[in-house]
């Protein structure tokens, strides 16, 4: 497994520079979530911190998809929550290291190839759904505050938006957090802080095992939530690399990234996180700031150590309304806006357009990702087979002595379409030989042979022969092996 940051961009000052600025910025975006995510899970702040420290540390070396971040999440901290507050940071910290175990194993399995059956459709309701979501985690922040917070907030969003008029070396998101920081300080304006979220830490994680006993029965209590944190992982973790692939034209390697997100998590784990997976604000700030590399991922775990440890309290009076101002425009940036132009709404299928709306409410709902993928897929495997089975045709042609007829079926047979091919035929007033052309037709399931099968019987019991002809090769050898051996058929 290779280790390089970056397969293929030559190291210039540019890069560099773009890299590490990008880290920073992320860095800082990271700290007050991961003590709200810490909060969600009901653990003590340092322990999202750790986690997204040694999530991303870790990831920028045995990930697959470069400049994506990884850290603690919202949907990891929601999976957690139950275990840690019914049996305590031990068994939550065992889960996690059973959790990356499980993606090792569904990585190694293939289960990233399992994305390539995710539709276009679902996938832009993810990124909508998503934009939401980052939205409306800010909301919270804009409620019950003092008024100067709206203004800093409005601010710090026109200074992200013209200050690249003037120059894109340096990111505006950073220039943003330092102006409104080095204000409300000058100014003495108080405002909600990164501070108020909680305590930073003084110092670096310490390994060490999980302070659970080696039984049985808690492998019993903590598989359950592990399996549910690996899934929930993978899901969003190759919707992510998938979206970053799109946006900056490039490949990455999904099961590479799925394997590494196990050692990540492992990682974490035993340094006493509370693990985590790709996160998609940050990845969005980190790639919208132009970076491409691993470098910028291993930064923004290193900057998150130094900026605590060593710059705690400068960090601790950043201005809540800086970091709200950059996670609105990162939302603003994520949503495809020309998804739900009315120019593309009327030109779209319906089908199309139902199966991204329930994954954006699905998501927005259950503020779970992966659920929302899950049942935005299912939805869409749905109206696909609805739209097949509507192209199933038969037509009959009778040879004009009487003696036989022909049945023509044409399109794709499989259990959505094959159910209603038993009522296209005329069964007592067909002559004794009927043929059953399927030249223009593929079988693609037992329902199929089932119902060929089923045909047959009703024309046999009126003393009628019935041949079947025109059959490809896989469709021919699905009716051999299976045509007469199914329950129920005759």
């Amino acid at each position: 497994m290779k280790t390089s940051f970056t397969p293929s961009q030559p190291i210039t000052v540019k890069l560099l520079r773009t890299e590490v600025l990008s880290g920073l910025v992320v860095a800082l975006a990271l700290i007050p979530e991961a003590i709200s995510f810490s909060i969600i899970a009901g653990v003590d702040p340092r322990v999202g911190l750790f986690a997204s420290f040694t999530m991303a540390v870790t990831i920028a070396i045995v990930g697959g998809r470069p400049a994506m971040i990884s850290a603690a999440t919202g949907a990891i901290a929601l999976v957690v929550a139950p275990l840690a507050r019914e049996h305590g940071l031990g068994y939550l910290i065992a889960a996690v290291i059973l959790g990356g175990l499980f993606q090792i194993a569904l990585g190694a399995a293939g289960v990233a190839r399992l994305m390539r059956f995710a539709p276009r459709s679902v996938m832009v309701g993810f990124v909508n759904s998503l934009a939401i979501l980052i939205f409306m985690a800010q909301v919270p922040e804009l409620r019950d505050v003092p008024w100067p917070v709206y203004p800093l907030v409005a601010g710090a969003l026109a200074l992200m938006v013209f200050f690249p008029r003037i120059t894109k070396a340096v990111p505006a998101p950073l220039v943003s957090i330092i102006a409104l920081t080095a204000l409300t300080i000058g100014a003495g304006i108080a405002v909600p802080t990164v501070g108020d979220k909680g305590a930073l830490p003084s110092s670096l994680p310490v390994p060490g095992l999980p302070d659970v006993p080696f039984t049985l029965g808690t492998l019993t209590l903590i598989a359950p939530y592990a399996l549910a944190l690996a899934l929930v992982g993978l899901m969003e973790s190759l919707m992510t690399a998938k979206l970053v692939d799109d946006i900056t034209d490039t490949h990455s390697n999904k099961t590479r990234e799925s394997i590494g997100q196990g050692v990540a998590n492992i990682v974490t784990g035993f340094f006493g996180g509370m693990g985590g997976c790709a996160m998609i604000g940050q990845t969005m700030i980190n790639v919208k700031n132009g970076a491409r590399t691993r470098l910028s991922t291993f930064l923004a775990g290193t900057f998150l150590m130094v900026l605590c440890i060593a710059f705690g309290p400068i960090v601790s009076d950043i201005p809540m309304a800086a970091l709200v101002a950059v996670m609105i425009l990162v939302a603003f940036g994520t949503f495809d806006w020309h998804s739900v132009a009315p120019a593309t709404l009327r030109r779209m299928p319906r089908g199309e357009i139902i199966v991204m709306l329930v994954t954006v409410v699905t998501v927005v709902a259950t503020h779970n990702l992966a659920i929302g993928v899950v049942v935005g897929s299912i939805t869409a495997m749905v109206v696909f087979a609805r739209h097949v089975a509507r192209l199933v045709n038969v037509s009959a042609v009778t040879d004009p002595e009487g003696g036989q007829v022909v049945y023509a079926v044409t399109g794709e047979l499989f259990f959505a379409s094959s159910n209603d091919l038993v009522y296209q035929f005329d069964y007592a007033g067909d002559p004794a030989h009927v043929v059953i052309d399927l030249t223009d037709a593929h079988i693609w399931d037992a329902s199929t042979v089932a119902a060929l099968d089923a045909i047959a019987t009703k024309y046999e019991k009126r003393g009628k022969t019935v041949e079947i002809v025109g059959l490809n090769g896989d469709s021919a050898r699905m009716h051999d092996a299976l045509s007469g051996e199914l329950a129920g058929s005759h």
